[in-house]
This record gives C-alpha cells, sequence and structure tokens, in this order.
C-alpha cells in the first residue's frame, strides 16, 4: 500500500491548482507587488534634467551603472526614485552572514532560532540604511560632478535625493518582505528577477533591429537563440545537481521496542554559492570603467583610464580576470555559508554517520574534501556560463541582457519559484488527505 506522501506526490497536479483559493490569492498579490515595483521605476528623481542625464548615461553605461540598471528593472536610466533597487539589502543581508562566521555574538544569535533571526534580520536592516545612504550620497555627488545634469546642485538636492533614494530602498525591503510572508516567497529575488525580464523584450526588440539594419547577421541571431535555449537547459540542469552522501543510523531501543537502522542521504550542490560569484565579479571588474568614465567626463586624466583600457568586455585581461575571480568567490563563500564540522556535530549528535568513515572530525574532513571536489566543478560551471555571453556582448554588440549574471539570477529564480507553488500546492493536498482520512476514521466508529 503506497504512503501518505507518495498518494500526495502522485495526486499534485494542475487541478490541484485551479481548487487552491488561498494560492491564487497568493499570486495575485506577489503580482500587484510586482506592478507597483514596476510604476515605481518610472517615477523620477527631482531636480534633475533629462536629457542632460540621458547623454551622461550613454556615456557611462559600460561601467558599473549598467550592471546596477540591469538589476533595477531600467530605474537607474531613467533616474527614478527605486534607483538603487534592493542592492544594499541584498549586500547587507551577505555581509551579515558572512559576520555570522567570523563574529561569536553574531554566531550564538544564529543558533538560537527564531528569536535570533529577528535580531539578525534588525541588523541587516540598520545596515542596509547605512549602505542606501552611503550609495545615495555618492550618486548625488556624482550627478552634480556632470555638467548639466542637476538644474539646482547644492546640499538642499543632495539631501533630496538621499531621502528619496533611501527612503525607495527601504520600501522596497518591505515589499519584498509582504511578498515573502503574504505572498509566494522569495520576495527580494522576485523584485530583482522582475526588473530583469522587464528588460527582456527591449532588448530583443534592439538585437532584431540590428539584424534589420545588417548590424548583425541573421544567422548570428539564430544562433544566440538556439544558445540561449541551451545555457538556460544546462543552467536547471547543473542547479539541481547534487551530490548525495548516504547517512546511515544504527538501530535504537526505545523502552521495549527496537527501531530498525535507517538511511538517509546528505544532498550537497553542486553550485553551493549560486549567484553571488558571478555578481561580485561583474561589480569589481566594472568599478574601474565606471571611474575611468567619471574621470573622463570632468577632463582628468587617470591611472583608471589605462585600466579600463585593458579591462574592456571582450579584452583578454578582464576574461582571465573574470573567471578569476567567479573561482574565487565561488570557493570562498562556499566555505562561509556551509561548515563541515558543524554538519559532521549534527550527525553524530543524532547518531547518523557516512559507512567507513569515522564520525566526527574525520567525517567532516570526508565533508570538506567532497564539497571542495563539487566546487572545483561548480566554479567551472559559472566561469563558462558567464564567460560565453561576455564575448557575445564584445564581439558582437548584443544587449547587456543576455549576461551570464542575467540568466542566472532568471533561471534559479524561476525554479526556486515553482517550488514555492509547488510546496503550495502540496500542503493543500496533504491538509485535504487528512481531513479525508480523519473523516473515514470517524464513519468507522460509529
Amino acid at each position: 500500500m503506497a504512503s501518505a506522501a507518495e498518494q500526495l506526490a502522485a495526486n499534485v497536479n494542475l487541478s490541484a491548482f485551479g481548487k487552491s483559493e488561498e494560492l491564487k490569492k497568493r499570486i495575485l498579490f506577489t503580482l500587484g507587488a510586482l506592478i507597483v515595483y514596476r510604476l515605481g521605476t518610472y517615477v523620477p528623481l527631482p531636480g534633475i534634467d533629462p536629457e542632460a542625464f540621458a547623454k551622461s548615461f550613454f556615456g557611462q553605461s559600460k561601467g558599473m551603472l549598467e550592471l546596477f540598471n540591469m538589476f533595477a528593472g531600467g530605474a537607474v536610466q531613467r533616474r527614478a526614485i527605486f534607483a538603487l533597487n534592493i542592492m544594499p539589502y541584498i549586500s547587507a543581508s551577505i555581509i551579515v552572514q558572512l559576520l555570522t562566521s567570523v563574529i561569536p555574538t553574531l554566531e550564538t544569535l544564529k543558533k538560537e532560532g527564531e528569536q535570533g533571526r529577528k535580531v539578525l534580520n534588525q541588523y541587516t536592516r540598520y545596515l542596509t540604511v547605512a549602505l542606501a545612504t552611503f550609495q545615495a550620497y555618492a550618486m548625488a555627488i556624482g550627478l552634480e560632478g556632470q555638467q548639466g545634469v542637476v538644474t539646482d546642485p547644492g546640499m538642499f538636492f543632495r539631501i533630496t535625493t538621499v531621502v528619496t533614494l533611501v527612503g525607495g530602498t527601504m520600501f522596497l525591503m518591505w515589499l519584498g518582505e509582504q511578498i515573502t510572508s503574504r505572498g509566494i516567497g522569495n520576495g527580494s529575488s522576485l523584485i530583482i528577477f522582475a526588473g530583469i525580464v522587464a528588460a527582456f523584450p527591449s532588448a530583443i526588440v534592439s538585437t532584431l533591429e540590428l539584424g534589420r539594419q545588417g548590424a548583425i547577421s541573421t544567422a548570428l541571431i539564430i544562433g544566440v537563440i538556439i544558445m540561449s535555449f541551451a545555457v538556460v537547459a544546462f543552467i536547471v540542469f547543473m542547479e539541481r545537481a547534487q551530490r548525495r552522501l548516504l547517512i546511515t543510523y544504527p538501530k535504537r531501543q526505545h523502552g521495549n521496542r527496537v527501531y530498525e537502522g535507517q538511511t538517509s542521504f546528505l544532498p550537497l550542490k553542486l553550485n553551493t554559492s549560486g549567484v553571488i560569484p558571478p555578481i561580485f565579479a561583474s561589480s569589481l571588474l566594472l568599478l574601474p570603467t565606471t571611474v575611468a568614465n567619471f574621470y573622463q567626463s570632468t577632463g582628468s586624466e587617470s591611472i583608471f583610464a589605462t585600466i579600463s583600457a585593458y579591462f574592456g568586455h571582450g579584452r583578454p585581461l578582464y576574461m582571465l580576470a573574470y573567471v578569476g575571480l567567479i573561482v574565487f568567490f565561488a570557493f570562498f563563500y562556499t566555505a562561509i555559508v556551509f561548515n563541515p564540522v558543524e554538519t559532521a556535530d549534527n550527525l553524530k549528535k543524532h547518531g547518523g554517520f557516512v559507512p567507513g568513515i569515522r564520525p566526527g572530525e574525520r567525517t567532516a574532513k570526508f565533508i570538506d574534501e567532497v564539497l571542495m571536489r563539487i566546487t572545483v566543478l561548480g566554479a567551472a560551471y559559472l566561469a563558462v556560463i558567464c564567460i560565453i555571453p561576455e564575448g557575445l556582448i564584445a564581439y558582437a554588440n548584443l544587449p547587456f541582457y543576455f549576461g551570464g549574471t542575467s540568466l542566472l539570477i532568471v533561471v534559479s529564480v524561476t525554479m526556486d519559484t515553482v517550488a514555492q507553488i509547488h510546496g503550495h500546492m502540496q500542503a493543500q493536498q496533504y491538509e485535504g488527505l487528512i481531513r479525508k482520512t480523519k473523516l473515514r476514521g470517524g464513519k468507522r466508529a460509529r
């Protein structure tokens, strides 16, 4: 006879979605929240000349502004109140997560469960305000440095810009939390996802227009389309790939009953670091180009101009540095988020062990060796996914949105969202199965 879990997995289908009123409400709430976010990307900052800013942005669009504009769904290019997007909150979350591995007090809070998590979330919010304030003030100074962009430069413009941009970031942080709690989950990721996807149509149109004008060949466009589908399929395969370590639990006696030994698996993702390595690597490599563009716009010469000439898109040094940084951050972030010693201690406390490996220190060493080997594959996968589109962007003048980082984010968030929806459907099916079981039991008792 099939177990309840097996029956549940077999019965989850599209008909369950049609019967789930709560899931429909969650999806509608998520769509409504994302629409509010997209509308906010069209509300401009006060005190900026649109034509002068458009010229300035075009001259600097090969630096970090291009990356930020992609994540912000075009809000940077439209000088919108959501120009900083939710990236300060993402950065603050990553910093707090890294600090929990270094500062004992934060590590203790992390182990205190729900209460500790609330305190860490509050620290993350405070750090978000600090980062957003710093970035907003730097953006205000940068805008004032561009000739004719700010209509009335001065302290009042800086204060209003900082208040507006920080307020926009905090609103998006709150909106992401609402999507997580009242929507289908992954609020912050969905906001970034919506910004990137919103730019896909214009990127496709501009690519087709380049083909119509003869700037790129039809064969290249067809090749890019085929490559995009192949890259998406490869990302899905690699993101779902796992190395499962066999865990054995011995027989145990509880009272007069003896329970048989059980086996389970410890799943280790091939890409534990996710999309963090490409984002960090892109940000670091685009920083010299951005600074050089600012200096060139003011007529000043700088060593950054020479550096940016060698580290431009498609240049050999850029490619090598990009791959090197991706590999470095893949290993670094994996070492931060996964602790083999803690995992081995938890297995030992619950009586589990890897067959043939002594519990404790030997198990931690074994898990660490396995994790290092699969991280090599994960880092190589990230490097390949990110370096191929970079070549196309450099040599074929394709839009930035075909980059590996954007595809990684879109595919990963899509997979997570589908899993969240599937989880809600399973939960409803499970509740229905329990109600039916109780109803049948009541009838039999009568």
